[in-house]
Order: structure tokens, then sequence, then C-alpha cells
């Protein structure tokens, strides 16, 4: 199964392909997506939203993965900004007819480290480790995607092995 992860911001969107079969993760692609912060919103977003159609449509992921939405009370304005981002990421993934699942920040820590509020330090290392790499993915936003992708395997392969036990 190809699994897209897809860290979602305005500025920087972090991506990362898998191939997982079974217990085997092996990384296929990953970097990032900018958008001009020079440009209106509108723009932005239409730049955001047409890069990963194309991402999506050179990739042929199985299924993309999103990180749930979240707000800290001390900068709503981020969660806000992520929000226009997301919701471009979501709307190409629908155009493209491709299964888009989300995980909360929280879930997706505890699955690739153990613990629920892991540093962004431990999910660089962890990812790093799962992974086989020589180097940790930069910018963090990719081992975020990575992340998504890694999570979602899992999930799906605990899932599909209870389901053959039925």
């Amino acid at each position: 199964m190809k699994i897209l992860g897809i860290d979602p911001g305005l500025g920087i969107t972090g991506y990362g392909l898998i191939d997982a079969c079974g217990d085997n993760i092996k990384l296929m692609e990953a970097g990032i997506i900018r958008s001009n912060a020079k440009d209106k919103m509108e723009k932005r977003l239409a730049s955001i939203y047409k890069k990963v159609m194309n991402l999506i449509k050179d990739t042929l992921p199985d299924a993309v993965v999103l990180e749930e939405l979240y707000s800290h009370y001390k900068h709503p304005k981020t969660s806000i900004l992520m929000a226009h981002a997301r919701g471009a990421i979501c709307l190409a993934v629908e155009h493209q007819d491709i299964l888009l699942v989300n995980y909360p920040a929280t879930k997706i820590k505890k699955a690739i480290t153990g613990r629920g509020r892991a540093s962004k330090e431990q999910m660089q290392r962890t990812v790093t480790s799962l992974l086989g790499l020589k180097n940790s993915p930069e910018p963090v936003d990719i081992t975020d995607a990575l992340a998504l992708a890694i999570t979602h395997a899992n999930i799906w392969g605990h899932r599909n092995d209870f389901q053959n036990f039925r």
C-alpha cells in the first residue's frame, strides 16, 4: 500500500510517500511544497492545491493521511492558517478520489514513539530509525509527514491482520 503523509502548512507543507507491505516500510519520496508569502491568500491556497494535485497524480497513493486540526490557546492564528492549507489539500485529495485519513497529533506521536507528548526531536530520531535513514529528514515538516504515513501503515496493517482472523 502506498501511503502519502502530508503535514499541512501555509508556508511549508511537508510530504512523505511510503510503500508499506506487512512490517516492511520503504521510503519512496519526500519533500516540501512552498507557497509564496508575498502572494495573496487565495493565490497561496491555489498554489498548494495545484501542487498537491500534481503530487497525487505523480505518485498515485492508495491513501493520503493528514493530521487533524488542533489549536493552541497561545497561537490561535497558526491553526487558522493551517486550516486554510488543510482545506486546499482536502479538496485536492477529494478531486483525485483518494482515501483521506485523519489522525490527532497525540495519536501519531504515541504510535511512533510510544508517548503522546513526544518532542519533535524524539519524533525525528524515531522516524529516521524506522525508515533506516542515515540522516534525519529536514525540515521537520517532512518528518511529520512521514510519521503520519507510518502511523497509518501500522494501523491499517493491524486492522487487516485482525480482519484476516475473522
